[in-house]
């Protein structure tokens, strides 16, 4: 029986030396892929400091990267390292990396600084491994529906990924291994953030290793995440999970990043956004108050102008303009005012809000200057209507005037006419009676002519004032006065000719009673004279030769009066007015 035991176990042995055989086979093919793995997420973040390893167990041995590391990755300074190559230099700089760990709650179980100096393989990629789950790892949050649930980092990264690629077909995330290695599993997750960057529904399942290659290709090319992985890493019996972790984690802290530029963007866009539209409101502002400045003071320009119309429509017009400014054009610029203050008013508040430093308007285009620029619009205003109103009186005053003029015009024109023809009249009669009538007559013209003058001076008066106020048609008020006064200075003309025509109708008239007198006078003298009868007795002659006595001495007296008749006549003959009295 003892004889036959080793033959009886041979097979047993056999086989667990070949299961052993290949448990240290996969082992190392997990240390190798992790060795490159690691070494490449290094250098993923030695390359910000412009440094980077070849070979992860030796250039770690002396410290100095490993403090490089852990400064990247941690943000803080650590320790200057010990200058020297010797060992003791080396425990040195890794004693103050793995204090450092320490001091941020790293669990280094059975590790010490001189495992890291010796290159120990295990513990190294161990090192790395915890260095990854403190820093890339151990933060990981996936917000979900039930907020109580506490997860791993590692549970918290997987739940990611599923969330991430749900709903891609031929891709379910149970595991950091079997899940990933036909490859959709990356192409999805970036096909979900990047769908511009994937063709997914191109992919093929069959296809690992094309899958795998275009994933880790356009991770590197398009998205800068460093390609920690080849495709044979992953396409095999069994991936090594530690390095798809770390793989994929570089995945999650780019997407993470991402979306938080994304979020930050959208941030600084909303800010930019209130930016802009706040600039615009104060380019609305600035050309508002430009605007409404302009108007204010050219229409205190128009307003302040004195160049009043000189006629009552003119006036009008004017004043029915001002009545539209004011009921028209005024009250939607006075709503500009106010929106303009309102607007100042929302800009600072939006700026208080934003943290900004709040707008002022510069100096001139203050809601206070404004103001007083319409203070002294309204100022113009009220004087612009007093001018008015005052002027449509005046204006209102001279028409009566004029109105009064042409009235008084019409009745001295009509009257001095009438009295012309009157005038120009010589019915004096043809007896002395006759014309002494005639002559009281021209007496009571003369008066009732002179008492006149009052009423031509009364009407020059009116033109004058008319005149002197500036009366639109002064032109004809003038020349129509004029015209009234030629008449005026023509009816006395005529008024003082037909005088001299009466008075020298007068004396003619008298001329002829004294010739007929003198005619009659004579008759009766000759006939005395003639008379036969020289008397019949000395007495009757004595007596007859008395009166002839006196008839001489009658003759005698009567001569000087003949003597006058006829000088008159001679004088009457030789004058101007001789025919003309005559033919009258």
């Amino acid at each position: 029986m003892a004889g036959m035991s080793p033959g009886h176990n041979g097979p047993q042995l056999i086989s667990q030396f070949v299961m052993d055989g290949r448990f240290r086979q996969l082992k190392d093919e997990r240390e190798v892929v992790q060795k490159k793995t690691f070494t490449k997420w290094v250098n993923s973040h030695l390359a910000r400091v412009t440094c980077r390893i070849s070979d992860l167990y030796m250039d770690l041995r002396d410290g100095r990267m490993l403090i490089k590391l852990l400064e990247v990755l941690s943000g803080e300074q650590l320790p200057k390292p010990t200058k020297g190559r010797m060992r003791i230099h080396c425990l040195e700089n890794v004693d103050k990396a793995l204090q450092f760990l320490k001091e941020q709650r790293v669990h280094l179980e059975n590790m010490g600084s001189h495992d890291i100096v010796d290159g120990n393989h295990r513990l190294i990629l161990g090192l790395i491994w915890t260095i990854i789950l403190r820093f890339q790892i151990q933060d990981i949050v996936v917000e979900t529906q039930d907020l109580s649930e506490t997860r791993s980092a590692k549970d918290a990264l997987l739940l990611w990924c599923q969330m991430k690629t749900a709903g891609y077909p031929n891709v379910n995330v149970t595991n950091f291994t079997s899940s990933w290695k036909d490859g959709l599993a990356f192409n999805a997750l970036i096909h979900k953030h990047r769908p511009d960057l994937v063709e997914y529904d191109k992919l093929k399942k069959s296809n690992a290793v094309y899958n795998l290659q275009n994933a880790f290709n356009t991770a590197e090319k398009q998205l800068g995440v460093t390609k920690l992985l080849d495709p044979e890493d992953v396409y095999t019996e069994n991936p090594d999970e530690k390095s798809i972790i770390t793989y994929v984690v570089a995945f999650y802290h780019y997407f993470s990043k991402m979306k938080a530029l994304a979020v930050e963007g959208k941030r600084i866009g909303k800010v930019l956004d209130r930016s802009v539209e706040t600039e615009k409101m104060i380019g609305k502002y600035e050309t508002l108050a430009s605007d409404l400045l302009t108007w204010i003071e050219q229409t205190i320009i128009i307003l302040n102008s004195r160049k009043l119309a000189n006629s009552l429509t003119g006036v009008q017009q004017q004043l029915q303009a001002f009545n539209t400014y004011h009921t028209v054009d005024k009250p939607p610029k006075f709503q500009e005012k106010g929106n303009l203050e309102v607007l100042l008013f929302t800009i600072q508040s939006k700026m208080r809000a934003n943290n900004q430093k709040v707008y002022t308007p510069r100096e001139g285009k203050l809601v206070y200057d404004i103001n007083r620029a319409w203070e002294r619009l309204e100022k113009a205003e009220h004087e612009r209507g007093l001018v008015l109103r005052n002027e449509l009186i005046r204006q209102e005053k001279l028409e009566q005037l004029a109105r009064r003029f042409d009235r008084k015009a019409q009745m001295r024109e009509t009257w001095l006419s009438e009295n012309q023809l009157l005038v120009a009249q010589d019915n004096f009669g043809y007896d002395i009676a006759a014309v002494e009538a005639a002559k009281k007559k021209h007496d009571a013209i003369e008066t009732d002519i002179a008492a006149y003058e009052e009423r031509v001076q009364a009407i020059v008066n009116v033109a004058d004032e008319l005149e002197a106020e500036r009366y639109h048609d002064v032109k004809r008020i003038s020349a129509r006065k004029d015209s009234i006064l030629r008449l005026w200075k023509y009816l006395l003309e005529l008024l003082s000719a037909r005088r001299g025509r009466l008075e020298k109708n007068v004396e003619l008239q008298k001329s002829f009673q004294d010739m007929l007198y003198l005619i009659d006078w004579m008759d009766e003298m000759k006939a005395r004279l003639l008379s036969p009868d020289f008397g019949k007795h000395l007495l009757e002659v004595e007596d007859l030769l008395q009166k002839h006595t006196l008839i001489e001495a009658d003759i005698a007296a009567q001569a000087d009066r003949v003597r006058a008749v006829n000088s008159a006549a001679i004088r009457f003959a030789e004058g101007s007015d001789y025919n003309h009295v005559i033919l009258k």
